[in-house]
C-alpha cells in the first residue's frame, strides 16, 4: 500500500545542465535545494495547494526548516528524479521528504536498487499571505496530503552531528 500511494505524487524530473556544475566538476550545491524545490512545487499541484489556490486563498506553503544531506556526485547531464513522500501534516504544518535519484533517461523512476545521491526532510507552514502568519489548512487540502502519508524513512529526524575542536 505505501508504494501505491508514493506512486500517486508526481515524480519530479530534470536533466542537470551545464550552469548547475561548479568548479570542482559537479553539480553545485544550490541546485540540489532547486530541484527539491521544484519536486515541493509538484507536490504542492498534486495536493491542492496549486496556482489556483493560491490565487483565490492568498494562502501558500513556506518552508521554515529543512536538512539536506549530500551523499554522491552529480554530473552534468545526469537525468534526475525526485521522489516525495509527505511524513504527516496537521493544522497548519507539513512535513515531507524528497529523495533525490540519478536514473536512466528512459527509465519510469530510480533503479530499485540504486540509493539516493541527495535527501532532504521538510517542515513547512501554511501562510495567509495577507495576514503574514500562517493559518490551518482548509479540510480538504489537509485531506488530500492525508492521502499520501507515509511512513518516514530511515534517515528523517536526524540532527546534524557536532564536532568538537581541537587544537
Amino acid at each position: 500500500m505505501t508504494r501505491e500511494i508514493a506512486r500517486r505524487l508526481p515524480l519530479y524530473r530534470q536533466v542537470v545542465p551545464s550552469e548547475w556544475i561548479d568548479y570542482n566538476g559537479h553539480m553545485s550545491e544550490g541546485y540540489y535545494s532547486l530541484a527539491f524545490g521544484f519536486a515541493t512545487d509538484a507536490m504542492m499541484d498534486a495536493t491542492g495547494l496549486h496556482a489556483a489556490y493560491r490565487e483565490t486563498t492568498g494562502c501558500s506553503l513556506y518552508t521554515v526548516e529543512a536538512h539536506l544531506r549530500y551523499l554522491r556526485d552529480v554530473a552534468e547531464g545526469a537525468h534526475l528524479a525526485v521522489r516525495t513522500r509527505v511524513l504527516g501534516v496537521h493544522g497548519k504544518k507539513a512535513h515531507f521528504a524528497h529523495e533525490l535519484y540519478v536514473v536512466d533517461g528512459a527509465a519510469a523512476g530510480p533503479a530499485p536498487d540504486a540509493g539516493p545521491v541527495a535527501t532532504t526532510e521538510l517542515l513547512a507552514l501554511h501562510v495567509d499571505q495577507e495576514l503574514g502568519r500562517a493559518v490551518v489548512f482548509p479540510d480538504a487540502v489537509r485531506e488530500r496530503f492525508a492521502e499520501f502519508v507515509e511512513p518516514a524513512p530511515e534517515w528523517a529526524g536526524r540532527a546534524i552531528g557536532t564536532v568538537t575542536a581541537t587544537k
